[in-house]
């Protein structure tokens, strides 16, 4: 109390002097914003990524990524479908309309800075009581007229406060749109490249079934020739149709992987058919940054600390209400017992009033629990940012060991690869020549079919580890793009002032 008695006597002084020196008000007012000035929360930063070691650094040297990210894979098919996706998704759509919400807060609270006018007219018609001595007896008519300002100036920074909170709060969400447009366009790029996986799968098993075919082919006419036996021909007949199986049964995750790009596009699946093709996308070079500049590329942490400066403005709002309030009013307006002579100079009447100045004094604790929660929020909004921070370094790490690591993997799968190829070749010609049996065929063909399936797995994966380390990057965003705290709350319209709506 004895804080805030300080602080008041402070404020006043500041006013008395504003207006001795002929200096504007305002300047007096700023001085009087209660509440703690807002700085951003220190957060863990190492100096270097520790899995950035072995790295190659993409040519030619840049520090950025491009914002349209996805094209560093060149395949255009997959380019034509985000840009669908930043046209139509309704996730989008809906954290853009919530991000539009955010910016009418700010120009509500905005709003509290002007004064309030009021319109009114009435009428009454009354008898005055029996033995009350007035000028006309019976019964009269009174019609009114009347314009009507009030305000309440902004002494402790009240208003200036909520608008500071409603502005971070709008930057928040901005910055969760681009989080949440980042967040899509990476599940599509992913969802994609498991569709193409599963294509060069399939073409992987195709390629396969007439192999083996060829073999079954060797098989039925040793068995017709009384050369191999009958269960060498079933066993081959078996690999043949076990694979077409397999094949066929691609076809299910494929369906599933072209809805779910579907609804990322905004359609319904009956509206996407993408076409059957090879995965020809490229493993792209990938810009990494320094740890510190980190934190300015990434909409998900950026929004998160605008959240922090929401909370701390939200402090401010809750001490001012410990100051008192100062209410001005003012009335003008005409007042006649005849409506033909209602507005005539001699029926008009003003006032200026009532003044009001109330200072609380008792509310049970309320202040006291609204200030706990505000405080108690900032905390929680500075957790929330400093994980967001923490989370943001461990997923650059995990996917730049995970492309580290892939890339040795992939080396030596495709020897593996080469190997059990050479393999099939020689156990094929040694079957031909009669001088192992069929079993050892099988066994070297399941080998090698593993192992080109083991190495397009490799490839997917790190085309994934390629995707979610551009977006642990930010997607090129930069907090450069986030609306100013002065244009957040975007252009008020002409038509928002009208004392009626137009739609």
């Amino acid at each position: 109390m004895k804080t805030t008695l300080v602080h008041l006597l402070r404020c006043v002084g500041y006013a008395l002097r504003s207006i001795f020196l002929g200096l504007p008000l305002t300047l007096a007012l700023s001085a009087c914003t209660v509440g703690p000035d807002y700085h951003r929360p220190s957060s863990a930063v190492s100096a270097t990524f520790k899995e950035l070691k072995g790295w190659k650094a993409a040519q030619p040297k840049d520090d950025a990524l491009s914002t349209h990210w996805w094209e560093l894979f060149e395949d255009p098919y997959l380019n034509g479908l985000v840009t669908q996706v930043n046209l139509n998704n309704q996730s989008l759509a809906q954290a853009e309309a919530q991000f539009r919400q955010a910016q009418a807060l700010v120009q509500g609270a905005r709003a509290a800075y002007f004064p309030t006018a009021t319109a009114t007219a009435t009428t009454n018609r009354f008898r005055a009581a029996t033995g009350q001595s007035v000028a006309v007896s019976g019964v009269r008519s009174l019609f009114g007229t009347a314009l009507s300002i009030a305000w309440e100036p902004d002494l402790w920074g009240n208003v200036r406060r909520q608008v500071e909170a409603n502005q971070a709060t709008a930057q928040a969400s901005f910055a969760t749109l681009q989080a949440l447009r980042l967040s899509t366009q990476a599940t599509l790029v992913q969802s994609y490249f498991q569709l193409r996986a599963l294509d060069a799968q399939k073409k992987i098993l195709d390629d396969t079934v007439a192999t083996y075919s060829k073999t079954l082919q060797i098989t039925q006419n040793r068995y017709a020739v009384g050369v191999s036996a009958k269960s060498e021909l079933v066993q081959a007949q078996t690999q043949v149709q076990s694979i077409q199986a397999q094949g066929i049964h691609l076809g299910v995750q494929r369906a599933q992987l072209e809805h779910a790009i579907a609804l990322l596009l905004g359609k319904t699946p009956s509206e996407l058919s993408i076409p059957f093709a090879p995965l020809a996308s490229v493993l792209p070079e990938i810009p990494v940054l320094m740890p510190s500049q980190l934190l300015e590329r990434r909409p998900d942490i950026a929004a998160t600390e605008r959240q922090v400066a929401a909370a701390n403005a939200k402090i401010g709002v809750a001490k001012a209400a410990y100051f008192p309030t100062v209410n001005l009013s003012a009335s003008n307006g005409y007042q006649s017992g005849t409506l033909s002579n209602l507005i005539s100079s001699a029926a008009r009447y003003w006032a200026i009033g009532p003044a009001a100045f109330a200072l609380p004094l008792f509310d049970g604790g309320a202040k006291g629990a609204q200030m706990s929660d505000s405080i108690a929020a900032f905390d929680a909004s500075v957790a929330a940012y400093r994980l967001a921070v923490l989370t943001g370094f461990q997923e650059v790490e995990d996917n730049l060991a995970a492309l580290n690591i892939l890339q040795q993997e992939a080396v030596v799968q495709q020897q593996a690869v080469a190997s059990a190829a050479e393999a099939l070749k020689l156990t094929s010609n040694q079957f031909q020549a009669g001088t192992v049996s069929y079993l050892n065929v099988m066994t070297a063909q399941v080998v090698a079919l593993d192992n080109q399936k083991a190495a397009l797995a490799v490839f997917s994966q790190r085309l994934d580890a390629a995707v979610m380390l551009i977006k642990a990057l930010g997607g090129g965003w930069t907090t450069a793009q986030l609306p100013s705290a002065d244009k957040v709350g975007g252009e008020a319209k002409w038509s928002q002032f009208l004392p009626i709506p137009l739609r």
